[in-house]
């Protein structure tokens, strides 16, 4: 829940449907959002939706609706993102870390089903092809084959984890690289999120 300390608080209709938004034209007057490059207009309403006093502090928000591009970075931005996109060379070990955090939950007696990604994560397997077959008719069927038959142990680890972890879904290879299949397939223009945060 946004403290709101900068009365950016505004609600938008949308589909016969109310959603609360967060206007960086309300800090427009004191910090010139206006100026400021889309990149930064993402982070700075991230963190005027954010702002809690705990984790995002309204000082969080005037520094980065105060941001000089010629200035030397002097505070820590407290990005929260609402989803992560992984590709599968970063993404295993971060289900390795995952698994291996629900391991320790069980040495202690906890409850592993408690150890879960905070925010939705798509792991696009892209980055294992090999080329063994090309110039024929066969030859995407043909690499794909022998992709699945050198890497069967880490895909099949993938799905469990898939089918382990709550807000992780893994994209089988030989769907299309990364930001191919983001764009096609997972991302959403607009993310929303009830009042209770789910």
């Amino acid at each position: 829940m946004s403290s709101n300390s900068f009365g950016s608080k505004d609600t938008i209709e949308s589909g016969g449907e109310s959603y609360e938004i967060f206007r960086l034209d309300a800090l427009q007057e004191k910090f010139d959002v206006a100026r400021l490059p889309y990149s930064i207009k993402v982070l700075l309403e991230n963190v005027l939706r954010l702002e809690d006093g705990v984790s995002v502090s309204a000082a969080d928000v005037e520094a980065i609706a105060s941001w000089d591009a010629k200035a030397e970075p002097s505070v820590e931005i407290p990005f929260q993102p609402a989803r992560v996109l992984m590709q599968d060379f970063t993404g295993v070990p971060a289900v390795v870390d995952l698994a291996a955090m629900r391991d320790a939950m069980a040495d202690i007696g906890g409850e592993v089903s408690k150890i879960n990604p905070l925010v939705d994560v798509d792991l696009v397997i892209d980055h294992s092809v090999q080329v063994d077959a090309f110039g024929n008719g066969m030859a995407f069927e043909i690499n794909a084959e022998k992709e699945f038959e050198r890497n069967l142990e880490r895909y099949e680890f993938l799905k469990w984890g898939q089918g382990s972890f709550d807000n992780f879904r893994a994209v089988p290879p030989a769907t299309g690289i990364v930001h191919q299949v983001n764009l096609e397939y997972l991302a959403s223009v607009v993310l929303t999120e009830g009042s209770d945060g789910a």
